[in-house]
């Protein structure tokens, strides 16, 4: 029983992780391509370099977000008691 709390525990820590960190990645990829496209509205020469520069900026924050869904499932997926909640559930024949 106290394998399944502790599964229990981690599957609601992946969940507010990956709730917070998708929030979090939304939040500053929106605000980073609003200014990307008021700085190209502002001058539309610039368009190439901010494009660039965005694009770089946008793949960074995403990172972060893959980096909290990777954390999330070696919390459901690869914890010290895995093997007792497969036993649990009949699945470690």
């Amino acid at each position: 029983m106290e394998a399944l709390q502790f599964f229990i525990a981690s599957v609601t820590a992946a969940g507010f992780g990956i709730a917070i960190a998708a929030f979090g990645c939304g939040i500053g990829q929106g605000l980073g391509l609003k200014s990307a496209v008021e700085g190209i509205a502002r001058n539309p020469e610039s368009s190439g370099k901010v494009t660039v520069t965005m694009l770089i900026g946008l793949a960074m924050i995403e990172s972060l977000c893959i980096y909290a869904l990777v954390v999330s499932l070696i919390l459901i997926y690869a914890h010290p008691q895995a093997s007792a909640i497969a036993a649990l559930f009949g699945a470690g024949h």
